[in-house]
C-alpha cells in the first residue's frame, strides 16, 4: 500500500501544469492519505519568488481529507552545497528536497565535485530528501552519498520520472539500481517520488516499484508504505 507522494509540482514551478487543489484532488483519487507540494525554488528559471514558500502556511493541514505537507525542491547551487532558500524560509516549511538541476548547477563538474555537492547539501538540517541522485550527467560515488544520507537522516529518492523514457535525465534506472544496492546494504530508507508535473502522475510509482523489485529491496525501507517514518524523519506531529 502506498500512502504518500512528496515530490510534486504545481503551475508555480513554471513548467508544470496543475494547480495545488487539482494535485490534492488527484492524490485523494489515487488513494493517498498524505500529499506534499514541493515546487521549484527561485533559481530555477520560470519559478516563483521566495514569498510563495514563506506564505505556504496559509494552506490548511488537511484539505479534502488529505494531510498536506508544505515543502520545496531546492536547487543545489555549488560544490559547497548552498541552496536557494534562506534558513528563515526553510524553517517555515515541513521539509525540503535538495536536487542537482542543469540550469542551476551545470554539468561541468567532476565526479568528486558532484559527490561533494550532494554530501554537503544533505548536511543542511532542513534537507530531508535527496532528490533524483540518478542522472549520468552527474556521476557520483554512490556509496559515499548513501552513507552521507544515513549519517544525516536524509531519505534517498527513487524518482519515477527519472525512469521515464522521455526524461531529460540519463541512465535513471541503472543508476538508481546502484543506489538501491547501497541503501539495502547500509539500511538506508528510500522514498518514492513521482516528480509529478501534471496531476495525473501523482501517486504513480510503477517504475519505482519495478526497480525495487529488481533490486530485491526490502519493503520495510520504503517510506511510502510506512508513513509513520515521515513524521519521525521530519519531526512532525502525526496530527
Amino acid at each position: 500500500m502506498i500512502y504518500l507522494d512528496l515530490h510534486t509540482h504545481t503551475v508555480v514551478s513554471g513548467h508544470a501544469y496543475s494547480t495545488l487543489n487539482e494535485n490534492i484532488a488527484a492524490a485523494r483519487e489515487h488513494g493517498l492519505t498524505i500529499y506534499g507540494v514541493s515546487d521549484h525554488t527561485p533559481k530555477m528559471p520560470g519559478s516563483t519568488h521566495l514569498f510563495y514558500f514563506r506564505n505556504l502556511h496559509v494552506v490548511p493541514e488537511f484539505v479534502q481529507g488529505i494531510r498536506v505537507l508544505k515543502g520545496a525542491e531546492l536547487n543545489v547551487l555549488d560544490v559547497e552545497g548552498h541552496v536557494d532558500l534562506d534558513e528563515s524560509t526553510l524553517k517555515m516549511l515541513d521539509y525540503a528536497i535538495a536536487s542537482l538541476h542543469v540550469p542551476c548547477f551545470g554539468t561541468e563538474h567532476t565526479e568528486a565535485e558532484n559527490t561533494q555537492a550532494m554530501i554537503n547539501a544533505v548536511q543542511n538540517p532542513y534537507v530531508k530528501i535527496l532528490g533524483h541522485p540518478d542522472d549520468s550527467r552527474y556521476p557520483i560515488d554512490q556509496e559515499a552519498v548513501v552513507l552521507a544520507c544515513k549519517a544525516t537522516h536524509t531519505l534517498v529518492e527513487v524518482n519515477n520520472s527519472s525512469m521515464n523514457p522521455k526524461s531529460s535525465r540519463v541512465g535513471g534506472r541503472e543508476n538508481i539500481l546502484g543506489m538501491l544496492r547501497y541503501c539495502k546494504q547500509h539500511g538506508v530508507p528510500v522514498l518514492f517520488g513521482s516528480d509529478a508535473h501534471y496531476c495525473d502522475a501523482i501517486g504513480r510509482f510503477q517504475r519505482c516499484e519495478e526497480v525495487c523489485a529488481a533490486a530485491e529491496f526490502p519493503a520495510s525501507l520504503i517510506v511510502n508504505s510506512n508513513p509513520e517514518l515521515i513524521f519521525e524523519y521530519f519531526n512532525l506531529k502525526v496530527e
